[in-house]
């Protein structure tokens, strides 16, 4: 990721919103989403053009690791950004008013039912929507590099 380079956030409508905010603030504003519920902005290249894309997500900790899951509200296919992660794993990470560059890995077999566990614990959604799908909703671990 170079600097300077143009962002597209993605999708439209109060997640666009949501993301000019935490942006325009630094993190003052979107953060904190909804109460004891932070978000964290994550930025991917994207694997067709090449483009930086960016979108909110709901986070959680494990140590030092930052965790988000790829639910897209349990639709049959894996949201846009993390396949553009697992096709470059190098992305930018904000969470409040820092900014840091992070390597992007899914969970193994071994780690995800404690992490999956922690995310569930902070959006119990997350249990609804592995119901919705026939795939298995990945947890990705955010590590900084």
């Amino acid at each position: 990721m170079t600097s300077g380079e143009q962002v597209l956030d993605s999708p439209a409508g109060w997640v666009a919103d949501h993301i000019r905010r935490y942006v325009e603030t630094g993190g003052a504003e979107g953060h904190e989403w909804r109460p004891g519920v932070f978000t964290l902005l994550l930025t991917t290249r994207g694997r067709r053009s090449g483009q930086l894309r960016r979108t909110a997500l709901i986070y959680g900790r494990d140590g030092d690791a930052y965790l988000v899951v790829a639910s897209q509200g349990g639709d049959p296919k894996h949201p846009a950004w993390y396949l553009n992660l697992l096709d470059e794993p190098q992305v930018e990470v904000q969470v409040g008013a820092e900014v840091f560059t992070a390597r992007a890995r899914t969970a193994t077999a071994e780690e995800k039912p404690r992490m999956w566990s922690t995310m569930t614990a902070i959006w119990p959604a997350y249990d609804d929507y592995q119901t919705r799908t026939d795939r298995e909703i990945p947890v990705v671990v955010l590590e900084r590099v």
